[in-house]
């Protein structure tokens, strides 16, 4: 995939406006955080988007809401003109008491907000801000679920335990089994323990080279926990759109 040679220019910042308000207290054990997005283009820009295990749902305006799962690997949107997008980013596993059944059928998918049982059909009132999303949610907001907040947890094990390189090892730590790890995480993520490990890894390999370059590739898929380079540099452009030594060199 072409990247958009207007990345390295700074269009992410030059040409839009991004705001990450926070959740009300009685959202938050559902709710990450909401982000709008405004942009202005004069000609389509590529927007490269790297996924993280998180369900998103959206209202572009002019656009009914959608829902989004988690996506396995990078996918792009396309941004021309002028325009806006309201989103809600759910913790792992934050969107299964809404959806009522596995979250990984969602992965991959993007779905319109009015399909999903769980979530009220007429959509939040305009104009979409903080207020209106959360009268929504707070109209469909399910019983609090002791499973999602011990998912949540679970992956912000993998998140601050860099040590944490197999699902061996994730197990181990939160005193579970494999097979159990991988139930959870198909019914609450949407996504398996592997790939939010692999997920979280890589980003440590490109806070690596922003803080100076890699020298030793090799050295460094070892390091992450793969078995050898080619594993790293596959998982790596299914994740980012181009081989590490490519983004090493862009950056």
């Amino acid at each position: 995939m072409s990247r958009d040679p207007r990345e390295l220019a700074g269009a992410w910042t030059r040409f839009q406006r991004h705001e990450f308000p926070a959740p009300a207290p009685d959202l938050a054990p559902f709710v990450a955080k909401y982000w709008i997005v405004e942009w202005g283009y004069a000609s389509p820009y590529r927007q490269l988007i790297v996924p993280y295990p998180h369900v998103h749902l959206t209202v572009q305006d002019g656009g009914v809401p959608e829902v989004h799962g988690v996506s396995s690997g990078h996918v792009v949107r396309v941004l021309d003109g002028v325009g806006r997008v309201f989103g809600v980013e759910f913790r792992p596993g934050g969107f299964r008491p809404f959806l009522g059944s596995p979250v990984s059928a969602l992965t991959d998918r993007t779905v319109p907000a009015a399909d999903v049982p769980g979530l009220p059909a007429a959509g939040p009132a305009r104009p979409v801000d903080v207020a209106a999303v959360e009268e929504w949610l707070r109209a469909a907001r399910p019983e609090p679920d002791p499973t999602a907040l011990r998912v949540a947890d679970v992956v912000a094990t993998v998140v601050t335990e860099p040590g944490i390189r197999r699902v061996d090892d994730l197990a181990e730590r939160c005193g579970t089994s494999v097979r159990r790890l991988q139930r959870l995480f198909a019914e609450y993520v949407g996504v398996g323990p592997k790939w939010v490990i692999r997920r979280y890894r890589l980003r440590e390999a490109t806070e690596r080279m922003a803080r100076g370059g890699v020298a030793d590739w090799a050295g460094l898929a070892a390091e992450l926990g793969y078995a050898d380079q080619a594993h790293f540099t596959r998982d790596f452009a299914a994740m980012f759109g181009e081989p590490p030594t490519h983004y090493a060199a862009r950056y």
